[in-house]
């Protein structure tokens, strides 16, 4: 255990090593106050409450969970350090999930550093700040489903920049899967029933009645089975490259 907490230390302290981390927080602040006040029309609206900025938040995760999963397997690839670090006393599956839960972490402190908007409808108005905290519990957790998927893409490759395509294409997938457009998409490309299931496993749709203030049982199972399914491949991934 002291093995999996010292990993999820050096890999938090990693994304504040350079001015990266706090400049790619910043501008992720600036878009979600830019689609919370300007996008989504928040003074016309006449309402005080965040929906604009949870309305677009899961298509700004769509690029934030990818960007802050590409370095976390691709890096020690192309460093050379991934086999001190499978060297370590703990199994694959404890590296997988303190690297994952290290970069949950960051997301956290991201939206975090977004509560500043939070303040200010309060400020302006009295909103539902349950829905707000549910908002944010949603975003978390949906933000944790994309960060495996993309952790697992991450090991693929050695190259951050090809780990964040593939990462940002299965995340894309994951979020729009129950939309009308991309399901007459797969539609015509898929087996009715291989499209079904990938909209079943859309992100998107839980992650939208959990914002509106409405959470199930169904939506906490789908955060931890994704979760789950996306640390077992990137176990899978890390084993078959160790084996290669």
């Amino acid at each position: 255990m002291s093995a999996l907490a010292a990993i999820v230390r050096r890999e938090l302290a990693a994304y504040f090593a350079t001015p990266i981390a706090y400049v790619f927080i910043a501008v992720f602040v600036a878009l979600a106050g830019v689609f919370t006040f300007q996008v989504g029309n928040f003074f016309n609206r006449g309402m005080a409450d965040l929906m604009p900025l949870f309305l677009y938040l899961p298509w700004l995760l769509l690029v934030l969970a990818p960007a802050v999963a590409m370095r976390l397997w691709a890096e020690e690839r192309a460093r050379g350090t991934i086999e001190l670090l499978l060297t370590l006393p703990l199994a694959t599956w404890q590296a997988v999930v303190a690297k994952w839960l290290a970069g949950w972490l960051f997301l956290g402190i991201g939206l975090m550093a977004t509560w500043g908007l939070w303040i200010t409808v309060n400020w302006l108005g009295e909103p539902d700040n349950g829905v707000i905290a549910l908002g944010y519990l949603a975003a978390w957790m949906t933000g944790g489903v994309l960060l495996a998927a993309g952790a697992a893409a991450s090991a693929l490759t050695r190259n951050q920049v090809i780990a964040f395509v593939l990462a940002a294409a299965i995340c894309f997938v994951l979020m729009s899967a129950a939309t009308p457009l991309v399901q007459e998409a797969l539609g015509a490309l898929l087996p009715a029933w291989l499209a079904e299931a990938l909209a079943a496993a859309s992100a998107l749709s839980h992650f939208s009645s959990v914002a509106q203030g409405v959470i199930s049982a169904a939506d906490v199972l789908y955060w931890v089975s994704m979760t789950a399914f996306w640390l077992f491949v990137n176990v899978l991934v890390v084993e078959w490259k160790k084996a290669a």
